[in-house]
């Protein structure tokens, strides 16, 4: 049960990082220049309650990661951290197959 919850929320971090980065692709042909869009401005976009309630628990729980850790992580682009997100999620629920065969006790 929680392989497949790791593994659907790979998916879901998947499919958000592939909209945003079409999204990123879009705004970079009509403006004749790379646009990388921070999680930051994304997620406070789709939902500024959230982000909100997020970062106050951050600052309310570990005062000392904020400025260096997160506010790092939310200036990168959107695509980036959330693919990061979705291969730590897969790598976490992946499960290797058995050496010996499909066979073997």
């Amino acid at each position: 049960m929680v392989r497949f919850m790791l593994r659907f929320l790979s998916l879901m971090a998947l499919v958000i990082a592939v909209m945003a980065g079409t999204i990123d692709a879009i705004q970079s042909v009509s403006a004749s220049e790379p646009v990388l869009t921070p999680l930051a401005v994304a997620w406070s976009t789709a939902s500024p309650d959230t982000i909100a309630l997020v970062a106050d628990g951050i600052m309310r729980k570990f005062p000392y990661a904020w400025d260096p850790a997160a506010m790092w992580v939310l200036s990168q682009p959107a695509f980036a951290v959330l693919l990061a997100l979705s291969l730590f999620f897969w790598v976490i629920a992946y499960k290797r197959r058995p050496v010996a065969g499909r066979f073997t006790a």
